[in-house]
């Protein structure tokens, strides 16, 4: 057995067993495509999940979901135990009211491709916001979580810059700090560093890694980074046409895939 796949069962046997997300026959349809056919998938406590597959395959569809800014066309997806798009009503299961989504929507943090800063507020008043005015926190007790996130991600000496004063890969560290100061349980990132010049990948990539070793929230990462989702995730799914192909861990999908299309994938992607 590899040092890899010892290293993956290690990180798998110290998981929590609660299930924090599942996803059951989930599909999403634009009109007559099809982005997502019958999606089944369970995320647990803790867990580090990688999302691999060719553009266009659904990837970003599965989060953007599970961030309720897209709503499935069947199927059910359940964060913490209760359905995130529908509710009971009288014993009858209708669609979710805005209090329901907005409450579990609250344990769900989400980093963009595109940073999402708000251009007229200073870096630390774009982390505090949102703690303020949608769980309405006590804003001293905010602004001092919103100072000690954005000194982990490394930007303590820049509280009071504008979004417009940083580089592309500030920005991301500080809409990562943005999303820590919130508490959730869940963190998604979307191809984070796609945007992003090459020589900035590598500051936020750390970011991520500190992220993902030491903190005990769920992340769900869609990448094009292989080696690194080798060396955060404990578990990655690899998706082709809004299915999933084949999931295992990371050692398994990366190194030791047996699926044709997975190793035809992995293969161009090397050649890149």
């Amino acid at each position: 057995m590899s040092e890899q796949s010892v290293k993956d069962i290690e990180k798998i046997n110290t998981l929590n067993t609660e299930q924090i997300v599942k996803y059951r026959n989930v599909t999403k349809s634009f009109g007559d495509f099809h982005v997502l056919k019958g999606i089944n998938l369970d995320i647990y406590s803790g867990e580090k999940v990688a999302i691999i597959g060719p553009s266009g395959s659904g990837k970003t569809t599965i989060i953007r979901m599970l961030m309720t800014l897209e709503e499935p066309t069947s199927g059910d997806i359940i964060v913490d135990g209760k359905n995130l798009w529908k509710m009971k009503r009288n014993g009858t299961s209708i669609p979710a009211n805005e209090k329901h989504i907005s409450e579990l929507r609250g344990n769900i943090g989400m980093v963009f491709q595109h940073f999402n800063l708000f251009p007229h507020m200073t870096i630390l008043e774009n982390c505090m916001v949102a703690p303020i005015h949608v769980k309405k926190e006590d804003k001293k007790e905010v602004q001092e979580r919103s100072i000690q996130m954005l000194e982990r991600v490394g930007l303590g000496n820049k509280l009071n810059f504008y979004p417009s004063q940083l580089s592309g890969g500030q920005k991301q560290r500080v809409a990562m700090a943005r999303a820590l100061v919130m508490r959730p349980k869940i963190m998604l990132f979307d191809e984070v560093t796609s945007a992003l010049d090459p020589e900035l990948v590598g500051e936020v990539l750390e970011v991520i890694r500190d992220i993902a070793h030491n903190d005990d929230m769920a992340m769900i990462l869609v990448t094009h980074e292989m080696d690194f989702a080798l060396d955060v995730a404990d578990k990655v799914l690899f998706l082709d046409q809004g299915v999933i192909i084949e999931q295992g861990t990371a050692s398994e999908v990366l190194e030791h895939s047996k699926n044709e299309r997975v190793q035809a994938f992995l293969r161009r992607f090397r050649k890149i």
